[in-house]
C-alpha cells in the first residue's frame, strides 16, 4: 500500500474509536494503518489512501466523533521515516545529538515528527504513542547538533493548532549510558 498520505483521528473513547474507524473506512477508499486504544482511555485511528479520500474520511471521523474527538490531521506526502518510527521498526541508528519533542496528543506528536524529519537531516528513532504516558506522546530523533536543533524547532512549529507541545529538548552528546534506553 502507498502510505504517501495519512490521516488520523484521536478520540476520548475506545468504543467510539472503534465505531469511528469502521465509519471512516466505509466512507472513502482508505485503509487502516493503525487502530488501537492508547492511554488514558483514548483510541487512535490512522488511515492511508489518496489525499482526497483521506481528507474526506478524517472529516467523517471528526464529525461523528464530535466532542469525543481529541485531535486529528491529514498529512499529504508523509516523510518515509514516520511510519517505521511509529511501528518501532526503525533500524537503530548511530546516535549523535538527540532531539525529543513531547506532546499532549498522539496526533500532535506525529505532526511534529513529520515536520521535523522534513526540515533537516535527521533520522527519526521512535514515535512513542501514549502507552504508559498518561496520553502524552513523544518523538526522538538523531543527527548532527545543528540539524537536530533545526528539526526540533520545525517539529514544535509543525504542531500548529493541533495542541500545545509539552516540552522539547536537544541533547548535544547523550551519554553512552542513556543510548541503550532510547529504543
Amino acid at each position: 500500500m502507498d502510505f504517501r498520505t495519512i490521516g488520523c483521528v484521536e478520540l476520548n473513547s475506545v468504543a467510539w474509536g472503534m465505531h469511528i474507524a469502521d465509519e471512516m473506512v466505509k466512507s472513502a477508499s482508505v485503509k487502516i494503518v493503525l487502530a488501537r486504544p492508547t492511554c488514558p482511555g483514548r483510541y487512535i485511528v490512522i488511515i492511508s489512501g489518496d489525499t482526497s479520500a483521506v481528507q474526506s474520511a478524517v472529516e467523517v471521523g471528526r464529525e461523528l466523533g464530535a466532542d469525543m474527538t481529541v485531535d486529528s490531521f491529514t498529512i499529504p506526502s508523509v516523510h518515509p521515516d514516520v511510519l517505521p518510527a511509529m511501528s518501532g521498526t526503525t533500524v537503530a541508528p548511530k546516535i549523535d545529538a538527540l532531539g525529543v519533542i513531547e506532546t499532549y496528543t498522539t496526533a500532535a506528536c506525529i505532526l511534529a515528527a513529520d515536520a521535523a524529519a522534513k526540515s533537516a537531516e535527521v533520522q527519526l528513532i521512535e514515535v512513542r504513542m501514549a502507552a504508559g504516558l498518561a496520553g502524552k506522546s513523544y518523538v526522538t530523533m538523531t543527527g548532527d547538533v545543528g540539524s537536530v536543533r533545526a528539526a526540533v524547532e520545525s517539529g514544535v512549529a509543525g504542531v500548529g493548532e493541533a495542541g500545545p507541545v509539552h516540552s522539547h529538548v536537544v541533547i548535544p552528546s547523550p551519554s553512552e549510558e542513556l543510548k541503550p534506553h532510547l529504543m
